[in-house]
């Protein structure tokens, strides 16, 4: 069977959150950031992408990761992300995926590992072959290295029926996006945390995939895209903007995301595993000013039910 595509909208991606001096994975923490997503809402979530660190995580790691979302989010659908470049390497974490996902599972990310479409659709149909789930392709080369064209992107996704969306984050995005979703039905996402959402939408996105650390955000641009379209969207996303450059700082922006995650009480601690930079003082300096722009934005639930939150993760839920 075909696998169905990925549902347009709003895709999570989670950050990993890590405690104490041996970083050891918050599961507590990962449950607070799922509820966070399950109040917005999300069309389904990410783990293990390339801001989640999963090329951090060992196999037992990441499947606790997975199983964990998985739990608590039952019935919403889950992407999970493999950080392998060899195709032997990407199949055994797949299927450490799909055993911890069970029927979650919507598809599996999968960054492209070279711009050879042939040689590419060859690694993906092992990895579908193995599993039997959809995959995203990533096209992110500031992660992978590899830069293709769009016209091989577009050779790759005809020749992988099994292929369920395509993540876009290769600058320009627009022009991307709005190269690919005029031949293709697969639905195509943009990323890089939401600098490119408003332009990705009017050029035929059919949503946003990211880890903006205010997923609020990007779910009011979704809604008022829907509602009112262009202008309506700008002008709901416009607000949030220097907040969302602020956090997609190249290099840092991993370490600014979960510092802010950490402040809202998401996350107990904002710690990234070496050798992901930590986030410089000089720039932390800015960070109250630009959260509190953005809290008369929130819910009211998104501004008090979350403050206090990590302090009351169980000890026996960090693993």
């Amino acid at each position: 069977m075909t696998p169905p595509p990925l549902s347009p909208g709003l895709w999570g991606i989670l950050a990993t959150p890590f405690h104490g001096d041996g970083l050891a994975v918050d599961l507590a923490s990962i449950r607070t950031e799922v509820d966070l997503y399950l109040g917005i809402p999300a069309q389904g979530l990410v783990a293990l992408g390339v801001f989640g660190e999963g090329a951090a995580l060992d196999s037992a790691e990441q499947a606790a990761v997975v199983a964990t979302v998985a739990e608590q989010a039952p019935g919403l659908p889950l992407t999970v992300g493999l950080s392998a470049r060899t195709t032997a390497v990407a199949v055994e974490q797949a299927r450490t995926a799909a055993a911890a996902a069970g029927p979650a599972l919507a598809g599996l990310m999968v960054q492209a590992n070279t711009p050879d479409p042939a040689v590419l659709a060859r690694h993906l149909q092992a990895i579908h072959d193995e599993i039997g789930a959809g995959i995203v392709l990533q096209d992110y080369p500031v992660a992978s290295g590899i830069r293709m064209t769009d016209a091989q992107v577009l050779e790759t996704v005809n020749a992988c029926p099994f292929i369920v969306a395509v993540k876009s984050e290769a600058p320009p995005t627009a022009l991307a996006i709005a190269r690919l979703s005029a031949h293709t039905d697969i639905p195509i996402f943009g990323g890089l945390g939401g600098v490119g959402l408003i332009d990705e939408l009017a050029a035929g996105a059919a949503g946003v995939m990211t880890g903006f650390s205010h997923p609020e955000g990007l779910r009011a641009a979704l809604d008022a895209w829907h509602e009112g379209g262009y202008a309506a969207a700008r002008a709901a996303f416009t607000p949030w903007l220097p907040l969302v450059n602020y956090e997609a700082q190249p290099g840092i922006g991993l370490s600014l995301r979960k510092e802010i995650l950490a402040r809202r009480g998401v996350i107990a601690e904002a710690a990234v595993r070496p050798p992901s930079p930590t986030a410089p003082e000089e720039l932390l300096r800015l960070l109250p000013d630009h959260l509190a722009a953005v809290q008369e934005l929130l819910p009211t639930t998104s501004r008090t039910l979350l403050v206090g939150a990590s302090h009351h993760h169980p000890t026996e839920e960090r693993s």
